[in-house]
């Protein structure tokens, strides 16, 4: 839940970015199978159930966590810096507003806020794990192999240039600030309004909070989502031509050609991988704070 405004020292500066990144982390070690069948359906390999049985009988178990190190890292910059730097914005916005609770619409100016930050600073990890996992759907001759995230990362500045790293990052910044939109505003107000408004305990209200809070999240950010996820998995073809010249010319092919629940394609999944994973992020920062509490810090 909420922190209380702090301030002196640089603890209370940087905890909100560590705790963030620490449970983001910790809910990406049991979601990472589900995020990978995700990028599978939206890279057109069918259902969850054919992907998953064709993962398991052609690639093994371990196909499942190929990327983790790329999430791992996409966690430690993306989700510490969204979460520290909304943290930090709302406890500033609090302190002008005087203590009280902020309306829900600077809530979610500082979710968008957050959410803009943290991908700029993510946007890199995110494009080596979406590579990662799209890479065994290549030919042969096409699979880049990368060994982990850093491999990956030092491939890509050392053939594509440093500003390669961003490839994607206006898609996924704008997928993010969508996500953070819905993620973080709505699990303030929903903190507020189980605690306050129907006096339920400190575990119902999270519990409760978080899954309204990953239901938004997943609602509003999948079309931003898989508009990125084609962004980043393009290559030249034999020509030299790409598909797509930009997001935007992406969304409008994916329009013409599928219409406007095309860009839902995989839902029911990704609402499974997002949802759990932002519900699980709070329940683990929660307990993360609870834990500081009694030893102090």
């Amino acid at each position: 839940m909420g922190e209380k405004p702090v301030s002196g020292g640089v603890w209370p500066t940087v905890k909100p970015f560590i705790n963030g990144g620490v449970s983001g982390m910790l809910a990406t070690c049991v979601i990472q199978p589900i995020d990978m069948i995700k990028v599978r359906i939206q890279l057109g390999q069918g259902s969850a159930a054919d992907v998953t049985k064709t993962m398991l009988k052609n690639e093994g178990f371990g196909a499942f966590y190929k990327g983790l190190s790329a999430g791992l890292l996409r966690q430690a910059t993306y989700t510490t810096a969204r979460l520290g730097s909304f943290r930090i914005l709302t406890n500033k916005a609090i302190e002008a507003n005087e203590g009280k609770p902020l309306p829900l619409y600077q809530k979610a100016l500082c979710g968008l806020t957050a959410g803009a930050i943290g991908a700029t600073v993510g946007s890199p990890a995110d494009l080596a794990l979406i590579r990662m996992q799209a890479d065994a759907t290549l030919p042969l001759a096409q699979r880049r192999n990368y060994t982990n995230a850093f491999h990956a990362l030092s491939r890509i500045a050392a053939d594509e240039g440093v500003l390669a790293l961003w490839k994607g990052a206006g898609p996924t910044v704008v997928r993010a600030m969508a996500l953070n939109m819905g993620m973080l505003a709505s699990y303030d107000q929903s903190v507020e309004f189980f605690r306050d408004n129907l006096g339920m305990g400190e575990a119902a209200t999270v519990v409760g909070a978080s899954s309204v809070s990953g239901f938004f999240a997943a609602a509003c950010s999948l079309p931003f989502d898989y508009v990125k996820t084609q962004i980043q998995k393009m290559q030249p073809d034999a020509e030299g031509k790409v598909p797509y010249t930009g997001s935007f010319d992406c969304a409008m092919k994916t329009l013409k050609a599928g219409g406007p629940f095309k860009f839902y394609t995989g839902f029911p999944v990704y609402c499974i991988r997002i949802a759990p994973h932002v519900m699980m992020t709070w329940i683990f920062l929660n307990q993360i704070q609870k834990v500081e509490k009694k030893i102090g810090l």
